[in-house]
């Protein structure tokens, strides 16, 4: 049993994280939930300690993970600073700014020998898992094109904010999701180009990105905006023998937005007709096209996975190569705006 501690008790805490990680009662202990405010704005729950002082975090020692939900901007100096104090830390995600931050995170564990990760729980959504599942099957071909697309129709957000913010960019708070997805698939790709915008002007907020990755014949986009009325589908993925399309994204957000959570039997599960759909040429030339049952995603896999690390000295989920990789992408994309 691994006793876990939170600093921050905001919607990543409580939407992102506590509705998974109680589901492993076996594994962890919800130990203490720090905030600075002391605000409570979420159910609480019983038996967990709510703080305001994070010494009662740091001189527990019976703690032994924490997790970093703060905003973006203190990822880097939180996690260092529960680094120092001889815990072990997973950290939302974006992991840091720079590469440099994250390296220096890093180094630092590795110093203390204790464990550092970032929490990448959109490898576990269920549009992405079943791709890969197709992807696996063989029937598209050798793959030529894959399409991943993230898209809103909220121009508030964009219109709201205060002025362009790096680490608050819209290419760091969501391709953070899309581009690890890519390269915990696919690996580090040969070239890689980027179309990061302002579609306000200059001095604005980034609210939109099309990345392109190229694996010898293979490209690989991600693509997000804040102005799509109507998202494109999720996924499209193209081999010489047929393609794939998934229209409707992973629904384990859609019911957390609505407080239905994972205790419910269908939380998450696609409808038959959210199913993507497959078409493609057999060996013997004969067209088929069929629905393909969606992969039940599952955000708990994280911690699974963590405890796997912690207690049975598994190779990490998430490696940090591929944390270091993807801050480097993010952080060349952004260049474009200003």
């Amino acid at each position: 049993m691994i006793n876990v501690a939170y600093i921050g008790n905001g919607k990543s805490t409580n939407r992102y994280h506590l509705p998974f990680i109680l589901k492993l009662k076996d594994q962890f202990n919800v130990k203490t939930i720090y905030s600075p405010s002391g605000k409570i704005r979420w159910d609480t729950i019983p038996g967990v300690h709510y703080t305001t002082d994070l010494d009662d975090i740091y001189n527990d020692p019976e703690i032994q993970l924490v997790v970093v939900t703060t905003p973006s901007q203190f990822h880097y100096a939180t996690a260092k600073d529960v680094l120092n104090h001889g815990k072990n830390v997973l950290v939302e995600k974006p992991f840091a700014e720079t590469p440099q931050q994250a390296r220096e995170l890093f180094t630092l564990a590795k110093q203390k020998q204790l464990f550092i990760q970032c929490y990448q729980n959109r490898r576990f959504d269920s549009d992405f898992l079943t791709v890969q599942k197709v992807i696996h099957s063989g029937l598209l071909g050798d793959l030529l094109e894959v399409e991943s697309n993230y898209d809103y129709y909220r121009p508030e957000v964009p219109e709201q904010a205060k002025g362009f913010s790096k680490i608050n960019s819209f290419l760091y708070g969501h391709g953070c999701h899309t581009l690890d997805q890519v390269l915990s698939f696919f690996g580090k790709p040969d070239n890689v180009h980027y179309d990061v915008r302002q579609l306000l002007g200059k001095g604005h907020m980034n609210d939109y990105f099309d990345i392109s990755m190229y694996y010898g014949q293979m490209k690989v986009r991600v693509a997000s905006s804040y102005f799509r009325i109507k998202p494109r589908p999720s996924f499209v993925i193209y081999g010489k023998q047929g393609m794939f399309i998934k229209k409707r994204m992973d629904r384990q957000e859609e019911h957390l937005k609505l407080f239905y959570m994972p205790n419910h039997e269908d939380f998450g599960i696609d409808r038959t007709e959210d199913y993507g759909t497959l078409t493609y040429y057999d060996e013997n030339h004969n067209y088929h096209e069929q629905k393909v049952v969606t992969v039940n995603g599952d955000y708990s896999r994280v911690y699974a996975g963590v405890y796997e690390t912690l207690v049975n000295n598994q190779k990490k989920l998430v490696q940090d190569e591929e944390t270091i990789q993807q801050i480097e992408m993010l952080e060349q994309g952004i260049k474009q705006c200003n």
